[in-house]
């Protein structure tokens, strides 16, 4: 993919963040970036919905059956 410059003005507490934020996750300030972007504009986040809606389908019969047996049983469901 191409790349392409963008400038921004931060206050200096903010670059610092970054910086060390960066160095903690063992990337350059720019790939930290990017990857905020990334989750804020939901790329990350869209992949791990899809696979939550997925598992909930195919396991949602044995989620309701508990559900089920839980109140014929008596248990409130705050008791677990």
């Amino acid at each position: 993919m191409a790349k392409t410059q963008l400038n921004v003005r931060v206050d200096e507490g903010t670059a610092r963040a970054a910086r060390e934020r960066a160095l903690a996750r063992g990337m350059s300030v720019n790939r930290y970036i990017e990857e905020l972007v990334r989750q804020d504009t939901g790329e990350v986040g869209h992949t791990f919905v899809e696979a939550a809606a997925d598992f909930m389908k195919q396991y949602e019969s044995v989620f309701a059956e508990e559900f089920d047996t839980d109140r014929a049983s008596g248990r409130s469901e705050g008791r677990r």
